[in-house]
């Protein structure tokens, strides 16, 4: 007897799919027919329906080892992490036990049974001097939040895991758990509360539904090794608020441009950042769309 190749279901687990990119890359798969699908966070219960939800702990072994051998998936996309970049400083053992110690459990758990592990880094890899950065590019994190991001790069370099790492940076888009920059900006600026935005942190923001289209890619491709997933324009954090603020028609006058030192944040930013994304484009397919294009999206789905 003959199968064809379709009916055979690719089995995928999300781990952090609460999380603004993982409510994304769960909305996505859900909608495709080949595939068993499977969101797993630390919160007891899923913030999106429709869709089979486990609880587990990725910062306690025997958690995240469970989730994963009880489903025994075939691709494992991790979009958790500790991302809070000041508290990272304060609260270093936890950041630490989430973004390296829980990446080693989930990268054992996958070399076990082979599974293709989808990993989100960051550009804060870097320390933001001459950016924006390809991937060969030496990493040089200046707080602890991008030691811990590194740390689980090596982690998986070294773990003999089937692995991609997707480098992204400043992520905006829709999700429900909580606003991203764009509904943060929008909705604070049509309350007639203003806002200080830096003038001198220089990245491509990438949109949630664009890095979704990297992972995907990754895994049908089979690619492994280490990716730049960004969007198509470099502007400062203030310069992509203006577009904002033209695109959904919000009062520019109380949107305040200022340096980042003016804002005596505990953890230092890399200013001059960003990643170049030729070997996605050339190797993943990947076609980021504009910010105007995003924003549109945005506007439709979430009627701002």
């Amino acid at each position: 007897m003959t199968f064809s190749h379709d009916i055979i279901k690719k089995r995928v687990l999300v781990i952090g799919a609460n999380g603004m990119l993982g409510q994304r890359v769960i909305n996505f798969y859900s909608k495709q027919d080949n595939v068993e699908l499977l969101g797993s966070s630390v919160e007891p219960d899923p913030v999106y329906k429709n869709t089979d939800y486990v609880c587990g702990d990725m910062s306690k072994r025997d958690s995240i080892k469970k989730v994963i051998y009880d489903f025994y998936p075939d691709i494992v996309i991790n979009t958790a992490a500790y991302t809070n970049v000041d508290k990272c400083e304060v609260e270093r053992e936890a950041a630490w036990k989430v973004n390296v110690k829980g990446v080693e459990y989930i990268a054992e758990a996958c070399r076990v049974i082979d599974a293709h592990l989808i990993h989100i880094s960051s550009d804060y890899v870097f320390d933001g001097t001459k950016g924006p950065y390809n991937e060969t590019a030496v990493p040089n994190p200046l707080g602890y939040y991008g030691r811990t991001k590194l740390a689980s790069e090596n982690a998986l370099k070294i773990s003999g895991s089937i692995h991609t790492i997707l480098r992204t940076n400043v992520l905006y888009g829709i999700a429900d758990s909580r606003p991203d920059f764009v509904r943060w900006l929008v909705n604070t600026v049509r309350k007639g509360d203003s806002v200080r935005i830096v003038t001198d942190q220089i990245n491509n923001p990438t949109f949630l539904d664009d890095l979704v289209q990297a992972i995907s890619k990754a895994v049908e491709f089979n690619k492994q090794g280490i990716y730049n997933v960004g969007g198509k324009e470099f502007l400062s954090r203030y310069e992509f608020s203006m577009k904002i603020a033209d695109y959904f028609n919000i009062d520019k006058n109380l949107i305040t441009p200022i340096k980042t030192v003016e804002l005596n944040q505990p953890a230092l930013r890399p200013l001059k950042s960003g990643l170049i994304i030729l070997k996605a484009e050339t190797e993943l397919d990947y076609k980021p769309l504009s910010i105007i294009e995003s924003l549109a999206i945005m506007k439709r789905e979430l009627s701002m």
